[in-house]
């Protein structure tokens, strides 16, 4: 495991944060969406973001596949667990515990990433 990469990784992961943070409010908040359809779409929203930049940074040296098919492998991976991992813990600790939404999502993603990492680095961009 490279550090500059794990580090980039991470960079881009905490911009991601934001834009899920914010994705969640918009779709609780604004769209009036149940916590758990609304932490659907901000994840997602974070993972498309967190594509561009993996694609474009963090592994920009490793071009082998098309953009499509490396999108396609990230949502399958990276994408499946977030999404499953947030609605999982999500749901323990925002419906079980009674915990703040945003605090719990912040929690998930927390425990969701060294996974990611690894699937990304060996198995999306390759």
């Amino acid at each position: 495991m490279s550090i500059n990469r794990f580090f980039k990784f991470n960079a881009v992961g905490a911009a991601g944060i934001a834009v899920q943070a914010f994705s969640l409010f918009f779709f609780m908040k604004i769209m009036g969406l149940h916590y758990l359809l609304a932490t659907v779409f901000a994840v997602e929203s974070a993972l498309l973001h967190n594509f561009v930049w993996h694609r474009k940074w963090t592994w920009a040296d490793r071009a082998g596949l098309s953009w499509s098919c490396t999108l396609a492998r990230f949502n399958l991976t990276t994408g499946a667990i977030c999404i499953a991992g947030n609605l999982f813990f999500m749901s323990i600790f925002v419906g079980r515990l009674g915990l703040n939404a945003y605090a719990a999502n912040l929690a998930a993603i927390g425990i969701c990433s060294l996974v990611n990492f690894m699937l990304a680095d060996r198995f999306v961009f390759i």
